[in-house]
């Protein structure tokens, strides 16, 4: 019944009126303060999320590790048009069901309706990790709750690195990346790519979710490609030659780097 009327009233990838002005952006100063949110959960009651375990961020199988379906949508000021996917939260309930322990859920999904000013709606898990022992059911069947939340760095497994997915439909004139795995800020804020032949950066556009994109008409792209790396709070990484130059789309291609 909860995950019914999440969807009604807060489902995730689908547009609805505000209602109410959304709060300020997010951002990293990680100051340790809790806001104030509101929260709902969705999809199956110990599930991801989104029934093919994805999200609107473009993220795949989110409900394996690393992110082990401790994943959520968020609203305007969480997902910042997509520019705030992998970025995470620290939150907490205070309903008699919940613990007095926190969780940290990663954004990737989004949430278009603002019924507060910061609004989780949580897959199923996440929503579940903040109950007591044997009282997840019952805490998943308040369907809304309040809840307080903090950003915090993004943390993985050791020897975890930032991995690149070219997108289906890339081609010589065209090339579509989706960023994933990155600690810290969790988010990225801009990438731009060079060519080895070329050794110049070009900027690559936002795209959608967590994809970033670079079309070039002039004459066609030629791997390997570099791609640089700024996250939300301006450090910078490069991962040098990451895409080969035999690159091929729908293919993940790993780097030796992270934040």
């Amino acid at each position: 019944m909860a995950a019914v009327l999440s969807a009604l009233l807060f489902g995730c990838s689908c547009a609805h009126h505000p209602q109410v002005p959304p709060g300020p952006n997010i951002t990293t100063d990680y100051d340790g303060r809790w806001l104030a949110a509101r929260a709902t959960w969705y999809g199956k009651p110990t599930g991801a999320g989104p029934d093919d375990n994805g999200g609107a961020c473009g993220l795949k199988n989110v409900n394996l590790p690393p992110y082990n379906g401790m994943t959520t949508c968020g609203n305007l000021p969480l997902f910042k048009d997509g520019k705030g996917c992998g970025s995470c939260y620290e939150i907490k309930c205070t309903k008699p069901e919940c613990s007095n322990s926190s969780v940290v859920v990663f954004i990737t999904d989004m949430n278009y309706d603002l019924l507060s000013p910061y609004h989780f709606d949580l897959s199923g898990k996440a929503f579940g990790a903040m109950s007591k022992p044997g009282m997840e059911d019952k805490l998943r069947h308040r369907g809304i709750i309040d809840l307080q939340f903090r950003r915090v760095r993004c943390t993985y497994p050791p020897g975890q690195k930032i991995a690149f997915h070219v997108q289906e439909g890339s081609n010589p004139f065209y090339l579509a990346v989706l960023v994933k795995f990155v600690a810290d800020d969790g988010d990225i804020f801009q990438m731009d790519l060079m060519e080895k032949e070329t050794q110049e950066w070009m900027p690559m556009k936002h795209s959608w979710g967590a994809i970033w994109r670079i079309i070039y008409l002039k004459r066609p792209l030629k791997g390997p490609f570099s791609i640089r790396l700024t996250s939300e709070s301006g450090k910078q990484l490069v991962a040098t030659d990451v895409i080969p130059k035999n690159w091929k789309p729908m293919t993940v291609y790993k780097s030796n780097i992270q934040f």
